[in-house]
């Protein structure tokens, strides 16, 4: 998913002027035309689906039974497409493990001709429902922009959404609107150019709970913009998710959101290890870390990051020098990976949204000695002598990715690439819906067998029931 300002704020640019046109293209792309007045066509109307739960697994939309919009993830949304105008009936699948679980409808939405008609999944998924906004289409010409701002973010206050110059003054500024939770503002046009995007609490101008820095409103577009839940570092309590009319989506993060990064310790015959960033022996990320240790996730600001490793006895002999990418918003870790004298990184995206209606799993390679090996996740008490792996063949600094389990207490083995012979496991693991976890394969203290584990995330640490949405 794209994320605002410096390489960030070109994105935002990019994606904000890609349906620059002379007039507005409502209709969508491809074989659909434009509704017909001479009556030789059935009446036609608009419809356009934004995902805006944010703790639903990805889902698909079926409208009158057919799929209208499939894999649609948090923040995303369709464009607008045509349909005849009329009563249509609506259902959303979450994509939970197995089959699809329904979590709305079906239910009847009347749609009206030459109306372009919002529909929002809204709400955390005990109490997910669809919210409907529709209003009359309009021409939107080249110098001006449609912004529709829908408030999707249960855990914010009524929101008052100003769109000012960049810079200008919010007590004296007047916002575009204010909303309720599940309430919308507008649409409204306004000229296209470079304005700031900042929210606050309705009714007052401080504090500000989300800025957008400056961004580019181009011309002949019109916006979906939701303030949804953030879910990832900062805190800012929302970010702002853009859809356009053809389905474009991008992320606007608030300027202040950091990146964070973590560090495991796997070289199985290191030393104890420091993390030097961009030349600090002074004060290191990571004083010392021996091996099977992990960080927490620490905020650092987005940007590149020259990294060293280093033993933690002595700074100034640099054992690996990389330089990371760290993305506003970006949840990675940095593992520390073979042998000493072949130390080696590996850097991982970790994506942190959770689902509340299953587990995510995810086994990442660890182990310098071990070969290619197969990764089976069984039943309690089920043998793997019949059974798949989930992974096959995986490969040294390779992982399957997290993948959704339904909630339960599974057998985690793994075995060389083509053997029914355990050199992990099987270890009996929990998996609970909205959890989120990580096994790393890993080799002995000095290196080789006995093969083990390095467990992270909520295995090491599981959340809090209060912290558990429903």
């Amino acid at each position: 998913m794209l994320r605002t300002a410096s390489p960030l704020l070109a994105l935002v640019a990019l994606f904000l002027s890609a349906c620059n046109g002379d007039d507005h293209g409502y209709y969508g792309q491809g074989p659909l035309a434009s509704p017909s007045s001479s009556g030789s066509q059935a009446a036609l109307a608009s419809l356009q689906i934004v995902h805006a739960s944010p703790n639903a697994p990805p889902v698909n939309v079926l409208v009158d039974g057919a799929v209208f919009a499939r894999d649609l993830d948090y923040g995303q949304g369709t464009g607008e497409q045509q349909l005849p105008a009329g009563p249509h009936t609506i259902e959303v699948q979450a994509l939970t493990p197995g089959t699809p679980t329904t979590v709305i409808g079906p239910t009847t939405v009347g749609l009206n001709t030459d109306t372009d008609t919002v529909i929002a999944a809204e709400g955390p998924v005990a109490s997910i429902s669809a919210q409907t906004f529709a209003h009359t289409l309009a021409s939107i010409g080249p110098a001006s922009t449609q912004l529709q701002v829908l408030h999707a973010a249960p855990n914010a206050p009524s929101i008052a959404v100003y769109v000012t110059a960049p810079g200008a003054d919010l007590a004296s500024s007047t916002p575009l609107g204010t909303a309720a939770f599940q309430a919308a503002i507008g649409p409204t046009q306004i000229a296209s150019g470079e304005y700031e995007v900042r929210v606050t609490a309705a009714g007052t101008s401080t504090p500000v709970l989300f800025d957008s820095g400056t961004i580019s409103f181009a011309g002949g577009s019109d916006l979906v913009i939701s303030a949804l839940d953030n879910e990832g570092p900062g805190t800012a309590p929302i970010f702002l998710s853009v859809v356009d009319a053809y389905g474009n989506q991008s992320r606007i993060l608030d300027t202040s959101t950091p990146a964070t990064l973590r560090v495991i310790h796997d070289s199985p015959n290191a030393p104890a290890i420091s993390v030097i960033t961009n030349g600090n022996v002074a004060a290191p990320l990571v004083p010392s870390l021996a091996f099977e240790a992990f960080t927490p996730y620490v905020s650092l600001p987005a940007g590149p990051l020259k990294v060293e490793i280093t033993p933690a006895s002595n700074t100034s002999d640099a054992l690996v020098n990389q330089q990371v990418g760290l993305p506003a918003g970006s949840v990675q870790s940095l593992y520390v990976v073979g042998n000493l004298a072949g130390l080696q990184t590996l850097v991982t995206t970790d994506y942190d949204r959770r689902y509340a209606t299953q587990a995510k799993l995810r086994i990442i390679h660890g182990s310098a000695s071990a070969g290619p090996v197969d990764v089976y996740l069984t039943a309690d008490g089920t043998s793997i002598a019949t059974s798949t792996p989930i992974d096959a063949h995986l490969q040294f600094q390779s992982d399957t990715g997290f993948v959704s389990y339904a909630a339960g207490t599974y057998e985690l083995t793994i075995t060389p690439a083509g053997s029914k012979t355990a050199i992990i496991g099987p270890t009996t693991v929990t998996l609970a819906n909205d959890g989120i976890y990580t096994a790393v394969a890993r080799d002995a203290p000095g290196g080789g067998s006995p093969l083990g584990l390095i467990l992270l995330d909520d295995f090491a640490n599981p959340p809090a029931a209060s912290a558990v949405s429903p």
